[in-house]
């Protein structure tokens, strides 16, 4: 009889996702979940059951917490460096604008993930903390590169400027978090309070 019959509207079948895909996926399910609670608090299951995987399947990618955090780690890392990536040719102060302005626009478009980053520092785990200051040596190596190529041939290269850098980045960071618990200021006020303070930082 016809009202037995499918209407018409049967649902799609579920697209299986590639290796890639999947392991896209459960890193971005990690990234939400270790920025809204410290480590300890994140369990695998969670992680399988919001991604709708099995536990097993899980462990197929990543064999140990520890090992999945430090991938998260990596891939908000990777991510960040490509967007907030210099663009060569630019007067150092156009340099520094455009550099802060990707970052804070990084920052408010992947909050979560950004606060997962910054939390890999108080995981205590040997594994994951190297992960977390590798990235921020890249960070650091990115920022002097770009500096190199917007600044005079001759101007002072050493480890004085470098110290600056570092310095600043860890202010950057923590201005970052503050302003995304408490956003008092506008972006435009944050960018230029970061590039005023860098540029103080390195003709220091």
């Amino acid at each position: 009889m016809a009202a037995n019959r499918s209407s018409g509207t049967a649902r799609p079948a579920r697209r299986r996702l590639s290796t890639e895909e999947r392991r896209a996926q459960l890193l971005s399910v990690g990234s939400r979940l270790f920025a809204r609670s410290p480590y300890d608090d994140v369990w695998i299951e969670q992680v399988a059951e919001i991604a709708g995987v099995s536990r097993g399947l899980l462990y197929h990618y990543f064999p140990t917490k520890r090992e999945f955090f430090a991938a998260v780690v990596r891939h908000e890392s990777e991510r960040m460096l490509r967007l907030t990536a210099a663009v060569p040719g630019r007067p150092l102060r156009e340099q520094i604008d455009a550099g802060i302005d990707l970052f804070l626009s990084y920052v408010e478009q992947h909050a979560e993930g950004f606060r997962a980053f910054h939390r890999a520092e108080a995981a205590g785990d040997p594994t994951v903390r190297e992960v977390y200051r590798a990235s921020l040596a890249a960070q650091e190596e990115q920022i002097l590169g770009a500096l190199a190529a917007s600044r005079p041939a001759d101007a002072a290269d050493g480890p004085a400027l470098r110290l600056a850098v570092r310095g600043w980045l860890a202010f950057l960071v923590t201005v970052c978090l503050d302003w995304l618990d408490e956003p008092d200021l506008s972006r435009d006020e944050v960018r230029e309070l970061c590039a005023r303070t860098l540029l103080g930082a390195i003709s220091a």
